[in-house]
């Protein structure tokens, strides 16, 4: 195995969990501060997300072109057939729904506005996230059962 390839193989569930933990952390912080935050607290939160995607998304990227290379190597099973349509979706709904999710709610957050446009925003992103979460979960329970079998050939 090349020096590249082994690293491609620590690289893609690092980046994969570290992602999927970020993302776990923006929703349950989310729900947290909605429930017991105020104001300043919901600001502050926003503002720390907006700073959270400058790390997801270069994790994202590493785990889609990590797991692009480390599929070329593997027979293709119904199962990297799932993992590639979850990524179909995962990938256009952070790009197109949460990332502008989170930059607008930011926005209005640091304007003081937590009105209606905020509040719908906000219901968005609470439907989005749980939605790449569950799928990023299932790609990583995927992901897992593939390396076990790889391991008991």
């Amino acid at each position: 195995m090349s020096k590249t390839k082994s690293i491609i193989k620590y690289i893609h569930p690092i980046a994969g969990t570290f992602a999927t933990v970020l993302i776990a952390l923006f929703f349950i912080s989310t729900i947290v501060v909605e429930i017991i935050g105020n104001p300043a607290s919901i600001t502050s939160l926003k503002s720390l997300i907006l700073y959270g995607v400058c790390f997801l998304i270069p994790a994202s990227i590493a785990v889609g072109v990590s797991g692009f290379k480390i599929e070329k190597n593997i027979a293709n099973t119904g199962i990297l057939s799932k993992k590639a349509k979850r990524m179909k979706i995962i990938g256009p709904n952070g790009l197109l729904i949460l990332l502008p999710c989170a930059i607008a709610l930011d926005y209005l957050a640091s304007q003081g506005d937590f009105g209606s446009v905020f509040i719908t925003i906000q219901a968005i992103e609470l439907i989005a996230g749980p939605v790449n979460l569950i799928l990023m979960v299932l790609n990583m329970r995927d992901g897992l059962s593939l390396r076990k079998a790889r391991r008991s050939k």
